[in-house]
């Protein structure tokens, strides 16, 4: 990682903290020593053994938004898949190398709470193995985006069991708002690793570029999955699709179904339906003749997101219900609900961060809970087929 990605990840940590030091905003990426915590993530439950296919994908026809130096719109992937065999192949990291220097920098600017030191971030292991071939089938699609400040690897452990009962899972990132994304290299306008070009909180206008980039981007990986060769391409069942995302990506995911008519079922976590300006979105003020579920927390429960979940919800005839999660609040969606407890145990972070970020419910409850929620869903919209 170059002196000028720590450098700029250091200068934009320093801007959304809520009250850094000088000293602290500046300082490079730590070192880690033998006694950092090596956090773990929950296994996956399903019969299938997982491969994981990591893709660049580039489209010529926009250029990046946010760093319009960069000449095109570049998005990273990975697709998580039922494996033929996994004999041989190693089991992937949650973060690169690369990026878990940077994400050092970053964790406790983007999640308050997260600790500056004491984490390998780079050690944790995920249940899927790089490379490994996909099992011959016809697998229903499953497209994940993440929330606002998250890359895509912090969506793992729901995309690995999601893959692991026989969903084709591609993760995406969106890169200016994702914290940090490794790229296979660098090129001119950016680094190997790409920080968030955001040095504060997203206002009205850069949210409504985020969730309109978003879209595009969601349209742009969906057309290249189309057009994918091979052994995945021919395995991926293009006329099943779903979607799901977390916060901005919910958002994402809600509005990608009313969009788009490839999209047979989303699942929103916790994302607005509307504008900043509060402005309903199309899928709030029109509604979806297909299935939507809003899945939220008690903890989470704003006036706003319940104004423009309820205009969802309102429509008659609609498609579109609600759940909820109690004891929990906004990260429980996402890797956080077993990481941040562990660091809870270690020291590493306060109980009342611990709360703030994904509640006091254990994740012995919340991961199976969470899990439920989405195989059930996508099970009754988008199964199986008997024969494979």
């Amino acid at each position: 990682m170059s002196r000028r990605t720590v450098t700029k990840a250091a200068g934009l940590a320093a801007a959304l903290a809520l009250a850094p030091s000088p000293a602290r905003a500046a300082a490079p990426a730590r070192a880690t020593t033998p006694r950092d915590l090596v956090l773990r993530l929950p296994a996956p439950t399903g019969p299938y053994t997982i491969g994981a296919t990591t893709l660049h994908l580039v489209d010529p026809s926009r250029n990046d938004p946010w760093e319009p130096a960069i000449g095109v719109r570049e998005v990273m992937v990975t697709v998580l898949h039922p494996a033929r065999t996994v004999r041989g192949y190693p089991r992937a990291p949650q973060l690169t190398g690369d990026a878990a220097k940077l994400f050092t920098v970053l964790a406790p600017w983007i999640r308050p709470g997260l600790p500056e030191a004491g984490v390998d971030w780079a050690a944790t292991r995920t249940h899927a193995h790089t490379g490994a071939p996909v099992l011959p089938g016809r697998w229903p699609v499953l497209l994940y985006s993440p929330g606002g400040g998250d890359a895509r690897t912090m969506g793992t452990s729901l995309a690995e069991e999601l893959a692991s009962h026989g969903w084709a899972v591609v993760t995406v990132d969106h890169p200016g708002d994702a914290s940090e994304v490794d790229f296979p290299t660098a090129r001119p306008g950016r680094d190997k690793v790409r920080p968030s070009v955001f040095v504060r909180p997203p206002d009205a206008e850069q949210f409504r570029t985020m969730i309109e980039t978003r879209l595009a981007d969601i349209r742009f990986v969906l057309d290249r999955l189309e057009a994918l060769e091979g052994p995945l391409g021919r395995a991926l069942d293009l006329g099943r699709i779903g979607i799901y995302g977390h916060s901005a990506g919910g958002t994402t995911a809600a509005q990608t179904l009313y969009d788009d008519p490839r999209i047979a079922a989303a699942v929103n976590l916790e994302g607005y339906l509307d504008q900043v300006d509060g402005t309903l979105l199309p899928v709030a003020r029109y509604g979806v003749d297909r299935p939507l579920l809003l899945l939220g927390t008690d903890g989470f429960r704003t006036a706003r997101l319940d104004r423009s979940w309820s205009a969802a919800l309102a429509h008659p005839g609609g498609r579109t219900r609600r759940r909820q999660l109690d004891d929990a609040d906004h990260w429980v969606f996402t890797d956080y609900a077993a990481l941040v407890p562990q660091l809870h145990a270690a020291g590493l972070t306060t109980t009342a961060d611990r709360v703030r970020l994904v509640g006091a419910i254990e994740p012995r409850a919340s991961v199976p809970a969470v899990r439920r929620q989405l195989r059930s869903f996508f099970g009754r919209r988008l199964p199986m087929r008997a024969a494979q």
